[in-house]
């Protein structure tokens, strides 16, 4: 079954690599999806795929990067809309909102 899941981590994970971290990870565990910083200091991320998949992406990205610090994760459903922001790429890695 394909899910899509709405993610934001908090903690220490800007400048510390991060966003490639997830993106490796996503390549990894075959999801789509995007991911980007955010002001507030928080990454933001949609995954897609199977859901099994989805939740081994998840579990991977909140043991963080080598330099990063997960602190917390905040996960909800995602929808069509917020995943159409990767554009044509399986996985993106999109500006700061």
């Amino acid at each position: 079954m394909t899910v899509i899941r709405h993610v934001v981590f908090s903690g220490r994970v800007q400048g510390v690599g991060f966003r490639a971290h997830v993106e490796d990870v996503a390549a990894r565990t075959g999801v789509g999806g995007w991911v980007r910083n955010r002001r507030d200091g928080t990454v933001e991320a949609v995954f897609a795929g199977d859901a099994k998949a989805v939740e081994d992406t998840i579990a991977a990205c909140r043991k963080g990067s080598y330099a990063a610090r997960v602190d917390g994760i905040e996960i909800r459903d995602g929808g069509a809309d917020e995943l159409a922001l990767r554009g044509n790429d399986t996985f993106a890695v999109l500006p700061t909102v």
